[in-house]
């Protein structure tokens, strides 16, 4: 029964966006973001087994049924602006070789934003011993180390900004942001999250939607997943937004949960991709809790 007054709630939500909704899509063209589609799966700078043994890491994703690869160049507490720069090329590469794509993530703290701008361009621009690049970048918009909310909130704007402007129209930027039903439990965390302001420069959420750090249990977990998706769609005008929705963490959840964590992403049916956070966490049966049954009438 939560399931599907969840359902409804999320029907009600897209039923009221839509007409607004379509005059946004017409007036925005959008840039291919296939590489954001399908099962994902993330790899942080911590996971030191990528870079030592990257094409058997990369081969076992493979066999998970994994399209792409998040993978971390750095985060603003690191001391360089991507971490390891020749393992990192070397797990690129091998996961390209394995026909898996690769988009790179960067977590900035909006302490120095010219740091951070810098560093999300040197993800943009990185290249491989291959001559390869990634497929794609998404910013991490999650850190409150700033902690005035309204200094925070602008220059969250004014690096995305800066980063559209100079990747151009046509390149897929990921916006990774917290929990949307997390922050409406913990209000204090992050006031008037700017979700419209970033959907004009960003084309695909990823919500990390970590219930675990909430509720326990399938149905709580589908209901909460399932406000998130109806927070994000309502607060961006669009029920169409492409979300590609990360949850987690897997050092926490349990398969029924991940199972009807899939169950959502299957009962939706509008998801560009779906994800647990992070790899190297997730254990075999999760991995096959992952596959999203056939959606429930």
């Amino acid at each position: 029964m939560r399931r599907l007054l969840a359902i409804g709630a999320v029907a009600a939500t897209v039923a009221v966006a839509v007409a607004g909704s379509h005059i946004a899509s017409r007036a925005k063209a959008m840039p291919d973001v296939s590489a954001y589609e399908g099962l994902g799966t993330w790899v942080s700078i911590f996971g030191a087994k990528a870079y030592s043994q990257p094409d058997a890491v990369a081969a076992a994703i493979t066999a998970r049924g994994v399209k792409t690869v998040y993978v971390q160049t750095s985060n603003f507490s690191q001391p360089t602006d991507v971490v390891k720069p020749e393992q990192l090329g070397a797990f690129v590469d091998a996961l390209h070789a394995a026909g898996l794509r690769a988009v790179a993530w960067y977590l900035p703290g909006f302490v120095k934003p010219a740091v951070d701008l810098r560093r999300a361009l040197a993800a943009v621009q990185f290249k491989t011993p291959q001559g390869g690049s990634f497929d794609g970048f998404a910013l991490d918009i999650e850190s409150s180390a700033v902690k005035r909310v309204g200094l925070r909130t602008s220059r969250v704007l004014a690096l995305s900004r800066q980063l559209r402007n100079a990747v151009g129209t046509n390149y897929a930027l990921g916006a990774i942001i917290p929990s949307p039903r997390g922050m409406e439990l913990v209000p204090k965390y992050w006031p008037s999250f700017p979700y419209a302001d970033l959907a004009k420069l960003y084309d695909v959420f990823l919500p990390m939607d970590y219930w675990t750090f909430s509720v326990k249990g399938p149905d709580a977990t589908y209901g909460y997943t399932a406000r998130s998706l109806a927070i994000l769609r309502q607060a961006v005008g669009n029920p169409n937004v492409p979300i590609h929705l990360v949850g987690g963490t897997t050092g926490q959840t349990k398969a029924a949960d991940d199972a009807a964590f899939a169950q959502l992403v299957a009962d939706d049916g509008h998801l560009a991709g779906w994800s647990l956070f992070d790899y190297f966490a997730t254990k075999p049966a999760e991995w096959k809790a992952l596959v999203p049954p056939v959606a429930q009438s």
